[in-house]
């Protein structure tokens, strides 16, 4: 295990791990099959077979000692899992504490070890169990094993899953994301606000803080409350948008909870995930190629992220007797599949597709897909029928590297009820995305629908939602010059924001920085006011 080995150990192996490195840099890209023969070749300590973790481990403390050079490069080749931070940022999730839901939705799983809708043996739901679900010890165990496994963990995105957050009692939700800056700050502070406040600065910053709820629990005072916690992007169950569907499906809210919903979290400047499930109780293929629609057509929604959750049919659902019943029928696998190529193809550009289907283990899936690599068979089969998505995760630079400067700054304007929104990007010439803004410009700065948000700091402000900037988790204050990271890429798309809101008319910016990007926007001539950075547009 990577918590075990001791300097001592790491001297010891220095001799192996250099003639493994040595032979690792002449190979661009690095097959797998071609790393495992040169670990077998140089085994640790005559006998047994190096893991990458201990590699990784060994390389980093030779370049902490000043023995070997570090080369991002190369570290990239023995990375375990190196998709994990290709975004830029480390995501670590942890799970809340079983909890009564609200919700009686009749697809949703009862495990009474788990938050509702988690089964037990789900791996994100195994380590939080492990840790007693407890919010300190979930997150520094997962950044010691992204730094052990050579990721970048100075920009940390929290995500905190489970049950729906804003049904736990408000003192639980403030000790909870306190403990959990507490592991990223590696120390005990006495309140949440000296946790932020400390973050600032931080070893492990936190650059977003994603938090779910439901439609029917927003409103300006959950909003407010949700800015206080440090809260910058909001995933929430649409599921579905037809009310007969949700009421066929006991879900609880209404499809016009979810618009006034999205209005109030977009005035706010929040980025918005909504989790859409096809094959429910009452659906068919033909309804949820409407109704998948109605994403986009619809200006109340059109969300910056989504997550597609086919329907699994869950012995411990309620939806299990409706079937045994006879009145529901899982979609045919090959259905499914072409249904969610036909999706893939209408996702706008502004738009990433998070996930495809939920990574269920199969032996608890009693009918239907029990496909678990269900994106990489539907990738595979775009590129044979020649169809393309265009969403922003199919776009991003990934571990690419970039010439920056022949990337081109390209706005993509589109209108929602309560804004004009603007996608500002910089693409490189063979149109990936090298990093991204959210502008939003607010018909009613402050307002939404009518609702006065109850929020100084964006009285007559234009919007920022999200400025991100692709390429491998780099340190921060330190540069690659082939990758997107800290190139300036993310200052230019803040000066063409500033420019595009000026020319609007609009007379301040304010931006929903989470807590570790406050330095970040300070050094911009950004002040914080009411959680929100602010600036004067002169």
């Amino acid at each position: 295990m990577i918590h075990e080995l001791t300097p001592a150990d790491m001297d010891r192996f220095a001799d192996s791990v250099v003639a493994i490195l040595d032979e690792v840099r002449h190979y661009d890209p690095l097959p797998a099959n071609k790393l495992h023969s040169i670990l077998r070749r140089h085994p640790r300590d005559g006998n047994s077979v190096f893991n990458k973790a201990q590699i990784v481990r060994t390389y980093k403390y030779l370049c902490d000692q000043g023995r070997l050079e570090f080369d991002p490069g190369l570290l990239r080749k023995i990375q375990m899992k190196p998709v994990r931070s290709i975004s830029g940022v480390a995501p670590v999730t942890v799970l809340t504490k079983p909890y009564p839901c609200p919700g009686k939705c009749i697809f949703c799983p009862t495990d009474v070890r788990m938050p509702k809708s988690y089964l037990h043996d789900e791996p994100g739901a195994m380590r939080a169990e492990q840790h007693a679900f407890d919010p300190f010890d979930q997150t520094a165990s997962r950044i010691r094993a992204f730094d052990g496994n050579g990721h970048g963990t100075d920009k940390i995105e929290l995500l905190v899953l489970g049950g729906t957050w804003s049904s736990y009692t408000r003192d639980y939700q403030s000790w909870f994301i306190h403990r959990v800056f507490d592991a990223m700050n590696g120390r005990d502070t006495a309140t949440l606000q000296e946790a932020h406040t400390v973050n600032e600065t931080a070893d492990h910053r936190n650059v977003g803080l994603v938090l779910e709820t439901r439609p029917d629990h927003v409103n300006p005072e959950e909003i407010r409350w949700l800015r206080s916690l440090g809260a910058t992007k909001i995933q929430m169950g649409a599921q579905a948008l037809d009310d007969r569907v949700l009421k066929m499906n006991r879900r609880g809210h209404t499809v016009e909870q979810t618009r006034h919903a999205m209005r109030l979290l977009r005035a706010a400047g929040f980025k918005l995930v909504l989790h859409w499930m096809p094959n429910l109780h009452g659906a068919t293929l033909a309804s949820d190629r409407e109704d998948f629609d109605r994403l986009w057509s619809d200006t109340a929604l059109r969300p910056d992220e989504i997550k597609i959750y086919s329907t699994a049919l869950l012995e411990n659902a309620e939806l299990f007797e409706v079937w045994e019943r006879g009145e529901y029928e899982p979609y045919d696998e090959d259905e499914l599949v072409d249904m969610l190529i036909e999706c893939k193809q209408q996702v706008p550009r502004y738009c990433r597709i998070n996930r495809l289907y939920r990574d269920i283990p199969s032996p608890n899936i009693v009918a239907g897909s029990k496909m678990t690599n269900m994106r990489q068979h539907i990738q595979r089969l775009m590129k044979q029928r020649g169809v393309y998505c265009n969403c922003l995760r199919c776009r991003e630079v990934r571990g690419d590297a970039v010439d920056v400067d022949r990337a081109t700054l390209r706005d993509l304007p589109y209108e929602t009820d309560g804004a004009r929104e603007h996608f500002l990007r910089f693409e490189t010439p063979d149109e990936l995305v090298a990093g991204y803004l959210r502008l939003s410009l607010p018909h009613q700065p402050g307002r939404a629908a009518g609702e006065d948000l109850g929020i100084s700091a964006l009285e007559g402000a234009a919007l920022v939602r999200e400025v991100h900037v692709y390429g491998p988790a780099l340190a921060l204050g330190k540069s690659n010059e082939q990758r997107a990271q800290h190139r300036g890429l993310g200052r230019r798309l803040l000066a063409a924001a500033e420019t595009k809101a000026k020319d609007a008319g609009y007379h301040r910016m304010a931006i929903i920085a989470a807590v570790g990007t406050r330095q970040y926007y300070a050094a911009s001539g950004y002040e914080l006011c009411d959680e929100y950075m602010v600036k004067a547009l002169r």
